[in-house]
């Protein structure tokens, strides 16, 4: 299997998008830590997965708080087998016009969806590129790339991540660590679900395919990423939405 004897850290697997690329990696092999904040949603993840015999457990993670995420790195920076693949996948947002944001709503977002990330993978990183084809897969939004209405907070952190991508990718590829980004456009999660209904029909009407995305999609471009194959592909943003954008 191509992930046996590596351990994979998802950020986020409590629930959507990251809990279908937990199942994905923990059934190609990988031993797989979920850091979420939702332990209830974390622990309904882990007896699932031990169910069906795969290797999967949580460790406690609140991208919001230093303290939290350097316990999280101690937890499995020592980790055997090691930490090979890291998947920065939480992610967290309300759709608020911005003249109508507080202080406290846009810490939060520039916390779960880039200052987090960029702090938990600083923490793993002597791990990741101790040895070569580690993998680090950031998921941002589409939102990062084109912008949108309602979501400018949001925006403006996952376009945060997309440029955090390119510029780490440039600085460990000498270590032949990937650093690549997902960008899912609208996606049937609980988190999309909890929009206003008018958004999410708006949305879906735009997109060419007529649909929102499924969690599983997203899942294996992860996986794609992840893989060891991947070795000469970093720096990149990639699109999964239906057609809704088409960047070049």
């Amino acid at each position: 299997m191509e992930f046996s004897g590596q351990t994979a850290v998802v950020t986020g697997g409590a629930s959507g998008i990251c809990r279908m690329v937990v199942f994905r990696l923990a059934r190609a092999g990988a031993d797989v830590v979920i850091g979420d904040v939702d332990q209830p949603g974390s622990a309904a993840v882990v007896a699932e997965a031990r169910a069906e015999g795969l290797s999967v457990e949580a460790v406690a993670l609140d991208l919001t708080s230093g303290a939290s995420i350097e316990a999280f790195g101690v937890a499995v920076r020592d980790r055997k087998p090691p930490v090979r693949v890291l998947v920065n996948g939480a992610g967290w947002d309300s759709v608020v016009p911005f003249r109508d944001t507080t202080p406290d709503f846009r810490e939060r977002v520039m916390a779960i969806n880039l200052t987090g990330p960029m702090h938990l993978t600083q923490a793993l990183l002597p791990v990741l590129t101790a040895t070569p084809h580690g993998r680090i897969v950031n998921i941002a939004s589409d939102a990062g790339r084109v912008g949108s209405s309602g979501e400018t907070v949001y925006s403006a952190a996952k376009g945060g991540l997309i440029a955090f991508t390119k510029s780490l990718a440039r600085e460990v590829a000498r270590f032949e660590t990937s650093v690549n980004c997902v960008c899912p456009g609208p996606i049937d999660t609980p988190l999309f679900r909890r929009q206003p209904e008018a958004f999410r029909a708006k949305i879906i009407a735009s997109v060419p395919q007529r649909r929102a995305g499924k969690p599983e999609e997203i899942a294996e471009m992860v996986w794609f990423f992840a893989r060891p194959q991947s070795t000469y592909i970093t720096g990149q943003a990639i699109s999964v939405n239906g057609g809704l954008t088409m960047v070049g």
